[in-house]
């Protein structure tokens, strides 16, 4: 348990999905935690799976379709968080590369961080407002795609210095 913070639950898996506003468009849906400022509640996020859909197999273009999870709003920016971000805990990426020598069919590939923290982690991210955000991107495919997973962790209450500091870090990286 981190210093400074009281577990209030037991472990909770959150099921969430984002899907595409319109084919190839970076789309985000925010997924509220029902946290209590009043008795500064923050989320200890301890994994997070994510599922993205595959693209399109078009042997002449590469396609994606790319994921992500952050604790604030990647609207503005409009683009798919990296996880050099602070804010992003987690992003995966789909893509099937076209061959540009001629040849039929393309390669895929796909990368995601850990779906799991190594046993030496006690989280992998607090979250101390009340909402975390999903992204879904694709590029090259035909129709909509999108994203779905589960964040698991647990409900605790942070002393008033501790909460003070968790929230004015997380506002300020979006």
């Amino acid at each position: 348990m981190p210093t400074g913070l009281k577990q209030t639950s037991s472990v909770v898996s959150i099921g969430f999905s984002v899907a595409e506003s319109a084919a190839n468009t970076f789309t985000e849906d925010s997924v509220d935690l029902n946290l209590s400022p009043l008795d500064r509640e923050v989320f200890v996020v301890l994994a997070i799976n994510l599922d993205a859909d595959f693209p399109d197999n078009d042997s002449s273009n590469t396609t994606f379709v790319k994921g992500g999870l952050t604790t604030t709003s990647q609207l503005a920016a409009g683009t798919m968080p990296s996880l050099s971000d602070a804010n992003c805990l987690a992003r995966i990426t789909n893509q099937i590369m076209a061959d540009t020598q001629g040849a039929q069919g393309g390669v895929g590939f796909s990368t995601g961080a850990l779906e799991t923290p190594p046993a030496t982690l006690e989280y992998i991210g607090i979250i101390a407002t009340n909402d975390f955000f999903v992204q879904a991107e694709g590029r090259g495919n035909a129709g909509i795609n999108g994203v779905s997973g589960k964040l698991y962790g647990y409900r605790a209450r942070a002393d008033a210095e501790i909460y003070a500091a968790l929230v004015q870090s997380e506002v300020l990286s979006a």
